[in-house]
């Protein structure tokens, strides 16, 4: 491959073949045939084989297996038949969710993919950096990520941090200098970008000189293989527990064996015993209900704008106690408006600028000129406060290209969260000018002089204090204010940060975000659910202030801080005030940090949403990072857990109510299946101590598990939304999902269940007919699970919830009752799941029975925990 370092501009672009118009679309597809797509050739993907048989590797799928062996060597291959077709449909659930949240990851990867910014026709346009082609001449901004090689052509102080490529974290400056020389290292050919990299400062254009697997980045194999699948605490802990419970069931089995030959019981009876108990214990399904759930609920979560990078998030977000939100575009519509103007002495509309007097005209034409931002086919490209300035030159009838086109840009500093300005050259009117923007109180402590209708004027400490005034009358509004200078240089002058001094003020521009409609309840749902919005930003303090007041953030002036007073404070003090702070005014990327590990200290779960390169650190640090998705820099988006496609607040307070409700539901699914499995273990356990016969054959207790192990338990992970979930506080992530509480549910509702079950039994046995008890038994219990899922669904009684609200959850009660009553009344399932015919009385009972739980759950819930649901709402 040639190396392009060793080229000059001009013979890179010649060898490219590409024009000052960058490519055109026939370009475009005819070096698409040729080099393809800019992505990179994915490792090895397991075949849908290899992902069934790996679904036998559960512990718990094991101890089945063993029981399907046993049966089969003492010839009950009927039981045998069962098992193994339990196991296998399992199996291919498991499959069948693995390959759909493959496709789903697919699909949200491609919902954040990174864009290229380039020249194509003439006409700057974003693409998928997937659609970019060797010869595209790339923009790059501070933020972006670099999705291709290529040789720079310009650099406006352009830096690049290559850690990715050459573990180097310092940023590298770009330069359009031939480097001489044979085989540079990756880091010393500053004429280059690579694949990989992000820009950290700065801008610059580059033409791509190689995409895919032909990138820097494309020679290290198989990078992308990096991002394995990691298991989340909660399916870890779940498969802890599954450990560990299985160790129990083969103690307990071991015990009950052993019981039974001491009491004279033939040794194959009591290991068909013993077998029963096993599989009437194993929730197989366990794990992999936790895992759909989960899937699920990340799909339901994007199609409602906030996709999740990182599936231990939707754990952490129930638990999340305080949100430190950026203001501008996530609490705000990102609309920003010019609605004031300070010229000439004069406060201003914006719809009132003369265009025909020389300082209006000049400040409009300042605003233009020192700015990045572009409408390209009504495609607003750039920052919100830039396209304001924009839109405002739209008023008058002046395109910003047309005027860039006039007054050539001959050098610029770009902006920068330090200095808070921004400065480009011109010549205007036969002279060298640098004008400058930025923040008024950086700008006026910069400018020496001021100039009105009369001429250039000292900067008197008089005229100071009235811009200063105006100033913050405009920020006590709610108005984000830009101050716009000039100063006249040398033609071919060099500038830099020092000649921003000695200035010309000219005025005052200043411009509204407005507060998102939905944001003001967005936030009393926050602090209804016990959540703290805290709004982070780099405006000035009242015009945050007045934001905040309006959205129901801030209550009382006292509890708005900026990063000053922050600077002077240590991590102690601010432990202690960081509760009372709701707003934080002109901060820093430093002190967003400071302000996350304030609150994690105190033991609370922070979200911190961000979307600039230096929001990254902060997004690391907070429990869940939320990158923007719209104004997002690619590597925000990268250090985040969740992005948020439509940059809203709102969204965050929905998905946080999501991850609320699919954790609750993941809990009710888990204490579904083993409060059933639990009335099994029990019912075994009670014929054993009282030496009664076997209740169940190990063939009834799998097709229970069946029909109550798979539909049910998912169903009861797709209940509904809650509405009562919001008015709850804040889980604690630190709590186990096995508390002391949870396994006292699960140990009273099996008994109940058992209750039934041991009644049915006896009911059998007053017959005389051990099967037509062990028949009533298998029945009743399988039965009773399944209605038990309505008890399942909530804390709450369902006729609070909505009784018919979950109808996949009826959908799979009803499929189970029919199973159930096919094998009791067709004769050629009676054979194979060894039941025997029953009397109407009998059926009567085996139907009947298992509304006892339901009855006695659901008057508790009504009379008890409806209570206790509203205090916590209190």
């Amino acid at each position: 491959m040639k190396e392009f370092y060793k080229s000059s501009v001009e013979e890179v672009l010649r060898e490219l073949k590409v024009t000052e118009k960058g490519l055109s679309n026939s370009d475009v597809e005819e070096r698409r045939s040729k080099y393809g797509y800019n992505e990179l050739t994915e490792g090895e993907q397991k075949s849908a084989i290899q992902v069934f048989f790996e679904q036998f590797k559960d512990f718990l799928v094991l101890i089945l297996l063993g029981s399907a062996l046993i049966s089969a060597f003492l010839g009950k291959f009927e039981s045998t038949l069962v098992i193994l077709a339990v196991v296998i449909i399992n199996a291919v659930l498991g499959t069948v969710q693995h390959i759909k949240a493959e496709q789903s990851l697919k699909s949200l990867k491609a919902l954040s993919s990174p864009v290229a910014k380039v020249l194509r026709d003439g006409k700057r346009l974003e693409i998928p950096s997937r659609e970019l082609m060797v010869g595209d001449i790339l923009y790059l901004d501070a933020g972006d990520y670099v999705s291709a090689d290529g040789r720079i052509i310009e650099s406006a102080s352009l830096q690049v941090n290559e850690s990715s490529l050459t573990g180097e974290s310092e940023g590298v400056l770009k330069t359009t200098e031939v480097i001489e020389g044979d085989n540079v290292a990756l880091g010393d050919r500053r004429n280059m970008v690579f694949s990989g990299s992000f820009v950290t400062y700065g801008r610059g254009t580059a033409v791509v000189t190689a995409i895919g697997m032909d990138t820097e980045i494309g020679k290290i194999a198989n990078l992308l293989d990096s991002a394995k699948e990691k298991k989340t605490p909660l399916q870890t802990n779940l498969g802890n527990f599954g450990k560990k419970l299985a160790f129990v069931i083969i103690a307990i089995s071991i015990f009950i064996f052993g019981l039974n030959v001491v009491r004279g019981q033939a040794i194959i009876e009591s290991l068909m015993f013993a077998v029963s108990l096993a599989v009437a214990a194993v929730p197989e399904a366990l794990s992999s209900i936790v895992t759909i759930v989960l899937a699920l609920g990340t799909q339901k979560m994007a199609r409602e704008n906030a996709i999740i990078r990182k599936l231990h998030a939707v754990e952490s977000l129930g638990g999340i106690s305080v949100i430190c939100s950026d203001k501008t575009g996530t609490l705000t519509q990102n609309k920003m408006t010019v609605q004031r103007v300070y010229v000439d002495g004069k406060i201003l509309d914006h719809d009132d600028l003369n265009h025909d007097k020389v300082l209006e005209k000049r400040l409009v034409l300042m605003a233009l000129l020192c700015n990045d931002a572009v409408t390209v086919e009504k495609k607003e490209i750039g920052d919100p406060t830039e396209i304001a300035l924009v839109n405002l030159g739209e008023i008058y009838g002046l395109d910003e290209l047309k005027i860039r086109n006039e007054y050539k840009r001959y050098g610029e500093i770009p902006f920068d969260s330090d200095r808070k300005l921004m400065s480009t050259v011109h010549k205007v009117d036969g002279k060298m000018v640098m004008i400058t923007k930025g923040a008024p109180d950086v700008l006026i402590s910069r400018s020496k002089y001021y100039e009105n209708s009369s001429g250039i004027q000292s900067f008197t400490e008089e005229y100071r204090e009235d811009v200063e005034r105006v100033n913050k009358d405009f920020s006590r509004n709610g108005l984000r204010v830009l101050a716009f200078a000039y100063k006249e240089i040398q033609e071919g002058q060099e500038i830099g940060v020092d000649d921003e001094r000695d200035l010309t003020f000219v005025g005052l521009i200043a411009m509204m975000d407005p507060p998102r409609a939905e944001s003001a309840e967005a936030v009393r749902s926050c602090i209804n659910a016990g959540i703290k919005p805290v709004m982070i930003t780099g405006d000035h303090k009242i015009t945050a202030s007045a934001i905040a007041k309006q959205i129901g953030i801030l209550k009382d002036e006292s509890e708005a801080m900026e990063g000053h007073e922050l600077e002077n404070i240590s991590d102690e003090e601010l432990m202690e005030r960081v509760e009372k702070i709701s707003v934080y005014a002109r901060v820093s990327p430093e002190h967003k940090i400071r302000i996350v590990r304030a609150w994690q200290n105190k033991g609370n779960v922070v979200a911190m949403t961000g979307d600039g390169v230096n929001d990254a650190p902060a997004l690391k640090q907070a429990d869940i990072g939320i990158a923007m998705g719209i104004t997002g820099t690619e590597v925000a988006k990268d250090a985040a857990s969740m992005i948020l496609t439509d940059d809203n607040f709102s969204t965050i307070v929905k998905a946080i109510s999501n991850g609320r409700s699919i954790y609750e539901n993941i809990k009710n699914s888990i204490k579904f299946l083993l409060s059933g499995n639990t009335a099994g273990i029990l019912s075994v356990l009670y014929a054993s101590l009282l030496a009664l016969p076997v209740p169940f054959a190990p063939v009834h207790l799998l097709f229970i598990n069946l029909i109550t192990d798979s539909l049910p338990a998912i169903a009861i992970g797709l209940e509904p939304h809650n509405e009562n979930i919001m008015n709850e506080k804040p889980r604690d992530i630190n709590t186990p999902i096995f508390t002391r509480e949870f396994g006292i549910e699960v140990i009273l509702e099996g008994i109940l269940i058992a209750i039934s079950t041991i009644v049915a039994f006896h009911l059998g046995l007053s017959t005389g007919s051990p099967a037509v008890a062990s028949t009533m038994a298998f029945a009743t219990l399988g039965l009773t699970r399944l209605v038990h899922g309505i008890n399942s669904r909530s804390r709450e009684s369902v006729f609070k919830i909505g009784v018919f609200s979950n109808k996949y959850l009826w959908f799979a009660i009803i499929i189970g009752y029919l199973l159930v009553t096919a094998v009791l009344t067709l004769e050629p399932l009676r054979g194979i799941f060894e039941v025997v015919p029953l009397t109407g009385n009998q059926y009567a009972y085996v139907y009947g029975l298992p509304l006892i739980p339901l009855v006695l759950v659901q008057l508790y819930k009504l009379v008890f925990v409806k209570r206790d649901i509203n205090k916590i709402g209190d």
